[in-house]
C-alpha cells in the first residue's frame, strides 16, 4: 500500500515516497513520513485525515486508546468465501494491468506473502467463514 492521504480541509492528496520522505498539506492539517517502509501520519484532528489505498478510495481511520477495553465493533471481519475469490480476482487483474516490463520482473517477497495470506484465509474459510448469504 502507497503512503497517501487526503485533508478533509484543502482536499489536497499527499504521497511520502522513501523512508526520510515528509510530507505535509498546504494548510498544514495532516502529513505523512515514511515511503512504503513506515506508513507514518499525523493530523491535528484525524476527523480531517482520510487514508488513501492503491485504487484511490477514501479510508476514514478509527482511532483506538489502548487503555479501552474491545468492544463488539472491534470483532475482525469475517469475509465470506465469495469476498476471498473476489480478492484473488481484484489481484489478477491487478497483475493483468501492469506495464509489460512489470510482467517480466521478479515478485518480491511482500507479494508472495500477501497471495499466501489470501490463500491461506480462503482455504481456512469451510470451517470459520461466516455464509454467502
Amino acid at each position: 500500500m502507497r503512503n497517501r492521504a487526503k485533508c478533509k480541509l484543502c482536499s489536497e492528496i499527499i504521497e511520502s515516497f522513501h523512508r526520510y520522505d515528509y510530507v505535509s498539506c498546504k494548510c498544514g492539517e495532516i502529513s505523512v513520513s515514511g515511503g512504503d517502509y513506515a506508513l507514518e501520519c499525523s493530523a491535528k484532528d484525524f476527523c480531517n485525515f482520510f487514508r488513501i489505498d492503491d485504487q484511490g478510495n477514501e479510508i476514514a481511520v478509527k482511532l483506538k486508546n489502548p487503555t479501552e477495553e474491545p468492544t463488539n465493533d472491534d470483532i475482525s471481519y469475517k469475509p465470506t468465501k465469495k469476498d476471498l475469490v473476489k480478492m484473488l480476482e481484484e489481484m489478477v487483474k491487478n497483475y493483468e494491468n501492469l506495464p509489460e516490463h512489470a510482467m517480466s520482473a521478479p515478485i518480491t517477497h511482500y507479494d508472495y506473502c500477501s497471495l499466501l495470506l489470501l490463500l491461506v484465509s480462503f482455504f481456512k474459510c469451510d470451517s470459520d467463514c461466516k455464509p454467502d448469504n
